[in-house]
């Protein structure tokens, strides 16, 4: 008859040894344990240990090969750190930078940088570096990929419209002014506007730990409390430093609370930053708030380039490709995730926990939130456009430009 305590036997024994056993000799334990226990032995020894049935097979292996021929018993080698075949990356230096060479900048999604989508499929790029002389696979490829941090994305995943003919050529231009800013060490920030959100007990997607049996409790119905309404987290990622931005306004999104928050930032974190600025390149969608036809959007920069006192560049991301905007990578969706599954109750609790949101790579938030008014329909004539001291690009004017600060006029 088996011992109905077995398991927690061998559990207990395995834990008290793993300190001093290597992997052969954890793996001979565990085999001697399964072949006394019989029928099923593997299986009891894998629970309790952890360790793989296939492992323990070895082990087996390795007991009846010793028991066939007692002198083997102590010849085994034990593996030592780094021992087996070399990697082929490591016997081929150039195969990551030969890799890495085929897909920037030639990039989908965010050519600035730190998030880098590729279009060309695994064994394609495995082709072109054989082609080239490598000896690598799709599946080596794969993992490369990984380490460089890379991602493949489907187009449907990605896309949000038609898709403009100038699209990649917008996306190489943006790169190429965003490493020259950056060089210089100067000021680049990606700006957009979160989803708006309504303030009160409403279900937020998600789940957090809580006592079992004991959801925190949410209304049945999404409908707005008027004395609570929405908030519009709006957004400042900092490139080179890794911070952020957030305005949480409590009436509408307009291009005028779009670039009061530029500007806050600017007062509270960038003029900290960058001491000697003399010029500053914003990257922002092609619509909404801060979209490229959007006149107040002009006139308002011109306002913070006046005040500032010097040039404000502006990139626009092309059409269809909002989701591939920086800051939404770099810090809305790592908002998300810190809030997920937590009502946002008051404008001071979403204040909270945007301010409290971090990542491994050490990104900062402070949030504010903004009581000014932004009523909508603000008429902007003809004559505040043409006072808008800007200078647009030859390649796409529309969506890349500069505006200088105005020249002052002696009275």
């Amino acid at each position: 008859m088996k011992d109905p305590n077995a398991e927690q036997r061998v559990r207990v024994l395995f834990q008290r040894l793993s300190g001093t056993l290597n992997e052969r000799s954890r793996r001979l334990f565990a085999a001697a344990e399964a072949l006394a226990y019989g029928w099923g032995g593997i299986a009891m020894v894998s629970r309790a240990t952890g360790l793989a049935p296939r492992t323990i097979g070895v082990g087996i292996q390795e007991i009846r090969e010793i028991e066939r021929s007692p002198q083997l018993s102590g010849s085994q080698r034990i593996r030592r750190p780094g021992a087996g075949r070399k990697r082929t990356v490591d016997k081929d230096p150039t195969l990551k930078i030969d890799l890495e060479r085929l897909v920037e900048p030639v990039t989908r999604g965010d050519p600035e940088s730190p998030l880098r989508w590729t279009s060309k499929s695994i064994r394609r790029l495995a082709d072109e570096l054989i082609h080239q002389g490598h000896a690598t696979s799709a599946r080596m490829v794969a993992k490369l990929l990984r380490e460089l941090g890379y991602s493949l994305q489907s187009n449907r995943k990605t896309l949000e419209g038609a898709s403009h003919p100038d699209r990649n050529a917008q996306f190489e231009h943006i790169h190429e002014k965003v490493q020259k800013q950056l060089a210089a060490k100067q000021p680049v920030i990606s700006v957009d506007t979160k989803k708006k959100e309504l303030v009160g007990e409403f279900k937020n997607a998600g789940k957090e730990l809580r006592p079992q049996g004991e959801p925190e409790p949410v209304r049945v119905h999404d409908f707005i409390v008027p004395e609570l309404g929405r908030a519009n987290p709006y957004g400042v990622y900092d490139f080179a430093n890794d911070s952020a931005w957030v305005s949480v306004g409590i009436d509408h999104d307009t291009a005028s609370f779009a670039v009061e928050t530029i500007r806050r930032w600017w007062k509270q974190m960038g003029s900290q930053l960058y001491q000697n600025p003399h010029e500053l390149l914003i990257t922002a969608d092609g619509g909404g708030s801060n979209g490229s036809r959007v006149r107040l959007w002009k006139v308002e920069l011109q306002c913070l380039a006046n005040e500032l006192g010097f040039p404000i560049s502006v990139c626009h991301l092309p059409p269809g490709t909002s989701k591939w905007n920086k800051i939404e990578h770099r810090l809305f969706s790592f908002i998300t995730q810190n809030w997920r599954g937590k009502p946002l109750v008051t404008h001071q609790v979403i204040i909270n926990l945007i301010a409290a949101t971090t990542t491994k790579t050490g990104l900062k938030v402070r949030c504010e939130l903004d009581e000014n008014l932004y009523p909508l329909g603000r008429k902007v004539t003809d004559a505040e456009v043409a006072a808008v001291n800007i200078q647009r690009d030859p390649f796409h004017g529309e969506w890349n430009y500069t505006i200088l600060p105005s020249e002052k006029t002696d009275a």
